[in-house]
């Protein structure tokens, strides 16, 4: 037992989030929306905060309308803000509640330039920038770092139309979202 342990006990939910992650990265969107539909009736509104950040923060990615991404992922940053480095470090040691802002901030960013609203793109940029500080020097942040730069360099030019909101296409021409929080 000398090795110290990265996860804390074990959280049903948030495996069976996890599960639904899985599915939907398998490609099977409309049946991770649904799953993740029932997860959110079953942890309900006033649920412990950890569970509706997590689930609001992807299923936002399976939203086929934009507003509905931007309703999930306001969704996401209200629970966040009730959250506690207590109930984070529960679930894992090594997490504090700062270290989500970056892509929360992030994802609401790419949401409004989507929707075509520069300004509350910006701002939102601007508070992932600011929160960048709290991200690990791993994959998952240098992740994060690299879509805000990405967002940052498109909307430093100012030509933001609905069809070039993609700022995360991969090298392939894919699109990618940017990085969500693990969970």
């Amino acid at each position: 037992m000398a090795e110290q342990q990265e996860q804390a006990a074990p959280d049903a939910m948030m495996t069976r989030i996890g599960q639904v992650v899985m599915l939907h990265h398998g490609g099977d969107r409309e049946e991770a929306r649904g799953r993740f539909l029932d997860l959110w009736a079953e942890i309900g509104e006033d649920g412990d905060p950890l569970h509706r950040c997590t689930l609001a923060h992807y299923m936002a990615d399976t939203q086929d309308d934009p507003c509905d991404e931007l309703a999930w992922d306001l969704r996401a940053l209200s629970a966040a803000d009730e959250l506690s480095d207590g109930r984070v470090a529960a679930h894992h040691r090594s997490l504090a509640v700062r270290a989500f802002y970056p892509s929360l901030h992030l994802n609401l960013a790419a949401d409004y330039v989507k929707l075509g609203r520069g300004e509350a793109a910006r701002s939102h940029l601007r508070r992932a920038r600011g929160a960048d500080g709290a991200l690990g020097d791993d994959p998952y942040g240098d992740g994060v770092r690299a879509a805000i730069g990405r967002l940052e360099l498109q909307l430093a030019g100012d030509g933001m139309s609905a069809e070039e909101s993609r700022p995360f296409d991969g090298p392939g021409g894919e699109t990618l979202g940017p990085p969500r929080q693990r969970p």
